[in-house]
This record gives structure tokens, sequence and C-alpha cells, in this order.
């Protein structure tokens, strides 16, 4: 009986084992995936907190909570799945979806700075646009939503790129890696967001109860540089959906055989490297975000009067034709 029961002991020992092998296995490759896409998770950062522009402060909170949560049902409910899935079945696809994708970042960024540059004529094509849309109940609604689709492209990216860093077989154990990054992620992007979007407060908090001259003096300082800081962060984040888009778009046409652009603009980036080897790594990115900035601005301009004279009358159409939609 003894002996039984030793035996038992040591073979839970062994799985036991087997499973923290399992789970710190998970956890390096999650690292290391979630290391592979922070090029995009800092994009995400850098969009999500012009959402929350003109809010009340005690809806800025509530605000990133819900883009939060929709980035959690994104990458979990939606991408997660549907990643894994069409790894297997049809790994031909993912290309051409993240490329739809990176348009959808082109066209959004480079709407902004239509905006910025002609806000009349923006104005114009966005009221042509409108009742294709959802008829939003307010206007936090519509922020939010807006949050949650640019996330979703931006999620499409981080868990495909994570996807393409495991380096196991195990169908279930790539699931809970991927679930993990998509987790870690979105905790780390909208905690920093939650707490960018309060520094104004903690400010006027210094600035009103701080007990020494200093404290309350950094608290002012805090208040007077918030706005321009989240004005400087709002042109980054428009630059990073711009630069991200028109990066996928090009990548996606070098798989298809038009490699042509991305060669120019990899032999332009390895030229800056070698030419300022103190910061080669840098000059290298620099010089590669740059170019696929140009790219995804101008890919973007087109895609405006696209959508304004062919896609939205063709959603108009198909509405027309769904039952219940006219």
């Amino acid at each position: 009986m003894s002996v039984g029961l030793l035996a038992l002991l040591d073979d839970v020992a062994a799985l036991a084992k087997v499973a923290a092998a399992s789970l710190d296995d998970i956890a390096g490759q999650a690292t290391k995936a979630g290391v592979k896409a922070a090029g995009a998770v800092v994009d995400d950062a850098a969009v999500t907190p012009r959402y929350v522009e003109g809010f009340s402060a005690d809806r800025e909170l509530p605000i990133v909570g819900k883009i939060a949560w929709g980035s959690v049902r994104n990458k979990l409910l939606f991408l997660l799945p549907a990643a894994l899935v069409l790894s297997l079945v049809a790994p031909w696809i993912i290309t051409p979806v993240l490329m739809l994708g990176g348009a959808y970042l082109c066209y959004e960024g480079a709407e902004k700075v239509f905006h910025a540059l002609r806000p009349h004529a923006a104005e114009a094509h966005e009221a042509g646009l409108e009742p294709a849309a959802l008829d939003p109940r307010s206007e936090e609604d519509e922020r939010v939503s807006g949050a949650i689709k640019t996330d979703f492209i931006l999620s499409a990216e981080i868990m495909t790129i994570a996807l393409a860093a495991i380096e196991v077989d195990s169908f279930w154990t790539r699931a809970a890696i991927l679930a993990l990054v998509g987790v870690g992620i979105t905790a780390l992007v909208y905690g920093a967001v939650a707490l960018l979007v309060k520094t104004d407060d903690f400010g006027v908090l210094l600035a009103r109860r701080g007990h020494l001259g200093a404290t309350r003096r950094f608290g002012r300082l805090l208040v007077r540089a918030m706005p321009g800081f989240m004005v400087a962060l709002g042109v980054v984040g428009t630059a990073a959906m711009i630069w991200v888009g028109g990066g996928i778009v090009l990548h996606g046409l070098a798989s298809f055989g038009l490699d042509a652009p991305e060669h120019l603009i990899e032999g332009a980036a390895e030229w800056a490297a070698h030419a300022m080897p103190s910061i080669g790594g840098f000059a290298f990115w620099a010089v590669t975000a740059f170019i696929d900035g140009i790219f995804g601005l101008a890919f973007g301009l087109l895609m405006i009067p696209l959508a304004g004279h062919v896609i939205t009358p063709l959603w108009r159409a198909l509405k027309r034709l769904l039952p219940g939609k006219a």
C-alpha cells in the first residue's frame, strides 16, 4: 500500500514538473512573441488616447475601460480563433486580410491629415459617408466604436506577428501563448493609456494639495504640459497608423511578387544604417518608417475618393438588398 502511494506521489510530482515546464515554455514564448510585436504595441498605445479628448474627466477612465474590453474581445473571441484556424486550413488568406487592414489604417490616418489641411472639404466627405455608418446613440458611443474598430486592425497585426514568432507545434500551446500575449498586451497598453489620460488630474491634485512648493510647481507643470503632450501624441498616433498601414500593404505586395518597392526601402534603410553606424538600428527603422509613411499617406489619400464614390455607394446598395436594412 505504501509502495503504491509513493509511486502515485512520484507520478504526480513528475506531472507537476511537466506542467511547470510547459507553463515556463508558454510564458517564455509569450514574452518573445510580445517583444516581436512591440512596434505594433507602441502604435496602439499612441493611437488610443486621442479617443478620450474632449470628454469630462469622470468619463475618461470608463471610455478607456470600454475600449480595453473591446480590445480583449477582439483578440480572444475573434482574432485568436481566426488566426489559429486560418493558419491550419487557409494560411494563404492571412496576407490579403492583413492588407485590407493596412489599407484601412492608411485611410483613417490620411483622412485625419486631410481634415487638418482642408477641414471644410473633409467635413463634406464625412457627411457623405455618415448615412452608410451606424447611427451611434451618443458621441461617446461613436468614439468608442471607432477606437475598437481601429484596435481590431492593430490587434490583428499584433496577433499575426505573435503567431509567426511562436516556435511550437502544439495547437493548444500556441492558443495558450496567443491568449497570454493578447491579455498581457491589452493590460499593458490600456493600463498605460489610463495613467496617461489621468496625468493632468494628478497634476491638479499636486498643485492644490502638495505640501511642498516644489510639489505644487511640479503639479502645475504637469497641467500646463499635458494639452501640448496630448496633441503631440495624437500626431504620433496618426503617423503610426499611416506608417504601419503602409508597411503592411507593401509587405503584402511583396508576398505576391511585387517586391521591388520593399527591396528599395530595405536598400535605403541599409544605406542609412551604414552611413550612421553609431545609431545604425535606429537609422534603419527611421528610414523604413518614413518611406512606409510616405507610401501609406499617398495610398490613404487615394482611398478617400474611393471610399466616398465607390465603397460607400456599394455598401448602401448592399444594405438596400438585405432584408430589414433598407
